[in-house]
């Protein structure tokens, strides 16, 4: 395991993030067009073992931490086996996935034993037909099993990821930061961001983690908590005598990217070094002409060292970024 490596602006970059699939069971408003998402067929999508060649090689450079996203990783077939070898990589000790939940109840004891560590768990509603609408699907039952699953068999924590939506999701904010009153959740409003298809975006949906806030004041006051190692961008709270937490994710309205310790594998093998930028290094093409293990980790370091110093989104603008997040990964 090496030490990790750092980018032009002193950043220590410790966190790779793979989309293992571009492939969803859902069908949200804000990932996919109303024509229907292209999807990446099978063969252009990274293999499992070029996968592990990749981490092995990220590991050695410095990379403590994975998460596996999509898409909805888990639609992926052999995951499981998949995520015990991944979990046998020296110098990796820290594995986590991000689901939308409907498969979860059936998977998750084979997840906690395969080697995920932690969850999180995709969720804009607890209003069973509002969930349907947002997603296309009637499945928010079997998102809350899996949930009560995880809760179950001792993921800690489990974070919930809420994507703000005003004039649809904003009327639950209250009862989101209340379950964590009771329940050892962190609830996290991740800002609406201009991302992806140009269609998909809709400003007056836009609200701010601020706005937010004030709208939480009810509960009563919010106390920051201390940012542990290896945490991401969330600013997280607690409500007095709370169980859980409440965090934001403020990608327009507060940048975090002067902490941004991450990159990101695509499901079709392109190196990200920012989500919002759609700067990428090609890894499929060299893994799949025979470039050797030190042409691979030259690709790694470049990516790393032309990693921007910000992004340049905003509520007006997509900025540098145009790509289909369920390819870069959620």
């Amino acid at each position: 395991m090496g030490t990790p490596l750092t980018d032009m602006f002193a950043r220590s970059i410790s966190y790779l993030r793979i989309s293992l699939t571009d492939h969803c069971n859902l069908r949200c408003q804000y990932c996919t067009p109303q024509e229907g998402r292209i999807k990446l067929a099978n063969e252009e999508l990274l293999r499992y073992e070029e996968i592990l060649r990749v981490v092995r090689l990220a590991v050695s450079l410095g990379i403590k931490k994975i998460r596996l996203t999509g898409g909805e990783p888990l639609v992926r077939r052999e995951v499981l086996s998949f995520i015990k070898e991944l979990a046998q990589i020296p110098g990796l000790n820290d594995i986590r996935l991000t689901t939308n939940g409907v498969l979860l109840a059936d998977h998750a004891e084979a997840l906690r034993d395969a080697g995920i560590s932690k969850l999180n768990i995709s969720l804009d509603t607890l209003i069973p037909e509002r969930f349907q609408q947002i997603t296309g699907v009637d499945a928010f039952a079997k998102v809350w099993a899996g949930i009560s699953k995880a809760r179950e068999l001792g993921f800690n924590p489990i974070k919930l990821n809420i994507v703000a939506l005003k004039g649809i999701n904003d009327d639950e904010f209250i009862d989101f930061a209340r379950l964590t009153l009771m329940e050892p959740l962190q609830i996290r409003f991740i800002e609406f961001m201009p991302i992806g298809a140009s269609a998909l975006w809709d400003k007056s949906k836009y609200i701010s983690s601020q706005e937010i806030m004030e709208l939480l004041k009810p509960l009563g006051p919010l106390a920051p908590v201390e940012a542990k190692r290896m945490d991401g961008p969330a600013r997280v709270y607690r409500l007095a005598g709370a169980a859980g937490s409440v965090g934001f994710i403020s990608p327009i309205s507060h940048h975090f990217c002067d902490r941004c310790n991450r990159l990101r594998l695509t499901s079709e093998g392109r190196l990200r070094s920012c989500l919002l930028s759609d700067q990428e290094t090609d890894l499929r093409g060299s893994l799949r002409s025979g470039a050797s293990d030190e042409e691979i980790r030259a690709l790694i370091i470049a990516a790393i060292l032309s990693k921007p110093k910000g992004h340049t989104i905003s509520p007006d603008s997509a900025g540098d970024c145009h790509g289909q997040m369920s390819r870069i990964g959620g």
